[in-house]
């Protein structure tokens, strides 16, 4: 602006400039709140922990425990009672073959012995039927065993296949996953629950382990389940002819493993 003694004639002179300093303005610092310092440590605190429940080790200590359980509860309920009991009277039919094929799988994952289930199943049910029902409840229970053991048990028990021979198991049931496992499934005296863990452990796929399951348990479940449809008549040619299925396989077995035994230490001899 010009001053009255510029309007009046006189020279100009310009305001001096405002120093820096003036310009500058204070910024104010938000303080941080309370209610987020109080959440962090919390926070902290549940991811901590989630990294502990899922460690391989707690994974596999909760496998144990649910395997532990299983296992106290066929001692509590005894399943074996179905071959003298029978099966519940509303229960008929395909429903009541469902039913089984359910308890049936569950049941394996507890440790129950297949031969008894399938006895069972065809006391029951009868040949045809029952045949359906021991088969659908052999997948149903080798699935839930090798989810379990995926899941829970995989990323702990893995690092320790060290030896010799675990590794060399490892390897062939990874790389020739079907072929291996309708070995496994064809050789009698083999625990399922234990072949259903290892194969877990392993890195076989889900469709070569539940298909050769499947196609592998064909022949001595099928035994099984003749001989219980036919134990009202043990001198009938089907029953005998279960019992022949029942126990050649279990003998070539047996001369087999003695062959292949008296074999190696053969060549340990020389």
């Amino acid at each position: 602006m010009l001053d009255a003694h510029t309007r009046s004639g006189g020279t100009a002179t310009a305001a001096p400039p405002a120093a820096a300093t003036e310009l500058l303005l204070p910024v104010p610092v938000a303080p941080v709140p309370a209610l987020a310092t109080a959440n962090a440590a919390p926070a902290a605190a549940v991811a901590r922990w989630a990294r502990v429940l899922l460690s391989p080790w707690s994974r596999f200590s909760l496998l144990v425990a649910l395997l532990a359980a299983a296992g106290a509860s066929v001692l509590l309920f005894e399943p074996q009672r179905l071959l003298a009991d029978g099966w519940p009277p509303q229960l008929g039919g395909a429903s009541a073959a469902v039913v089984f094929a359910v308890a049936y799988g569950l049941c394996t994952v507890a440790f129950v012995p297949r031969p008894l289930l399938n006895l069972a199943a065809g006391a029951l049910f009868g040949s045809q039927l029952g045949l359906g029902a021991a088969l659908a409840g052999t997948v149903l229970g080798a699935g839930f065993a090798f989810g379990l053991g995926r899941v829970l048990g995989q990323d702990a028990l893995r690092p320790l296949l060290r030896g010799r021979l675990l590794t060399a198991a490892d390897g062939q049931l990874s790389r020739h996953g079907m072929r291996s496992m309708l070995a496994a499934r064809l050789f009698p005296g083999l625990p399922f629950w234990g072949v259903n863990y290892c194969a877990a452990i392993s890195r076989m796929g889900w469709v070569p382990f539940l298909l050769a399951t499947a196609l592998g348990s064909i022949p001595n479940t099928a035994a099984y389940v003749v001989a219980g449809a036919q134990a009202s008549a043990p001198t009938s040619p089907a029953f005998l002819i279960a019992l022949a299925g029942i126990a050649l396989p279990m003998v070539a077995a047996a001369v087999l493993t003695w062959r292949k035994r008296h074999h190696l230490r053969g060549r340990k001899t020389r």
